[in-house]
């Protein structure tokens, strides 16, 4: 490795984390702005305010982190274009393909990283980060709680009109079970309850379907266990956020089974923590093209170039997630149609640059 790689690296990594180091304290403070009254109101420990700010940096740092290091490397490079560093470099035979090894290999150091803290570290820190804004910040759960439906195991089906996960308490339920295509017997009820490791079912009714006889059964109230986690009624909206990478695996393999409308969501994030990271390759590229060569207006205006990519790349995100969360817009489109989208204007710009 040469000296000029080693000097770059050093400067992409430093500048990397003083940009995440200005920018997080700037978080928190908009945070702990907006948080103040709810922290008073619910009269919050100070210990488990400051455990939350460093839940906040893991899971404001995780999603914005790309964008940093697009910031800091518009910067430095641009500095280095402005002291004419960079000509010096080329004009001494080295090829432009060449001048960009050290960046990308300093991209793969902060990508490796990102790529285990997203699969182990950080969902970790989503669930005590959501928890403590279910709690103390916002009432409401995240969570749908009317008209749910679903697949429990190979022959069972489960439905109810309306949950509580307050009460742990269903209203309507249903559960059919069936033996291929045939139904076998359905269990309706007007309620259904979590009652210490058992279901209470109120105005129970059992009809049993053997060939042409119909057997029924009326009970007022039957306690009985059924095979299924009452919460897994309404499962949390957010709760693919707080799942390992092998967990996450499996949770997205029981509700594809069971037919969660929650799926895509679920397929979003484990796509999101591939292509996240990833997206720093892709970054790192479009800003070496933007900002290596002196221009009028220097550092400034490629840092406003960096600002306006960083935002369309933000909006665009956003807008897919939407797409995917609201309607049946494939979750693996939306997170790698960004990255693609990037790619190409990468590409442009990197031929733009050679030229």
């Amino acid at each position: 490795m040469k000296i000029i790689d080693k000097y770059i690296i050093k400067q992409y990594l430093t500048t990397f984390f003083v940009m995440f180091g200005l920018f997080i304290p700037i978080g928190i403070m908009v945070d702990f702005a907006e948080k103040i009254d709810k922290f008073r109101e619910n009269e919050v420990p100070g210990d488990l305010i400051i455990s939350y700010y460093i839940d906040f940096v893991w899971y404001f740092g995780s999603q914005l982190y790309p964008v940093f290091l697009f910031l800091a490397v518009i910067f430095f490079t641009s500095r280095l274009a402005n002291n004419t560093e960079i000509t010096a470099i080329l004009s001494s035979g080295l090829s432009f393909q060449r001048f960009t090894k050290p960046f990308f290999i300093s991209a793969s150091i902060i990508v490796s990283f990102a790529l285990f803290a997203g699969m182990f570290i950080v969902p970790k820190s989503n669930l005590n980060f959501n928890e403590f804004v279910s709690e103390y910040v916002k009432s409401e759960e995240k969570r749908n709680t009317s008209r749910l439906f679903k697949q429990i195991n190979d022959n069972e089906y489960i439905y109810v009109s309306a949950y509580d996960p307050s009460r742990k308490r269903g209203l309507n339920f249903t559960l059919e079970n069936f033996d291929g295509n045939e139904l076998k017997h359905k269990i309706t009820a007007t309620t259904i309850r979590w009652d210490d490791s058992i279901f209470r079912l109120t105005n129970y009714v059992k009809r049993t379907i053997n060939g042409d006889q119909e057997i029924l059964k009326k009970i007022t109230r039957k306690d009985t266990i059924l095979d299924f986690d009452v919460d897994d009624l309404a499962p949390l909206n957010y709760v693919a956020e707080t799942l390992n990478f092998f967990e996450l695996n499996e949770l997205i393999r029981y509700e594809r089974r069971a037919g969660s409308p929650l799926i895509n969501s679920h397929l979003l994030v484990r796509h999101k923590r591939y292509t996240i990271p990833l997206s720093c390759f892709i970054l790192t590229l479009i800003a070496i093209s933007v900002s290596s060569f002196k221009k009028r207006g220097g550092t400034g205006s490629n840092l406003a170039i960096g600002v306006s990519l960083g935002f369309l790349f933000i909006f665009l995100d956003k807008i897919f997630s939407v797409l995917v969360i609201k309607s049946n817009f494939s979750p693996a489109l939306a997170s790698w149609g960004i990255l693609l989208v990037f790619l190409t204007i990468a590409l442009f710009l990197l031929k733009k640059a050679i030229r």
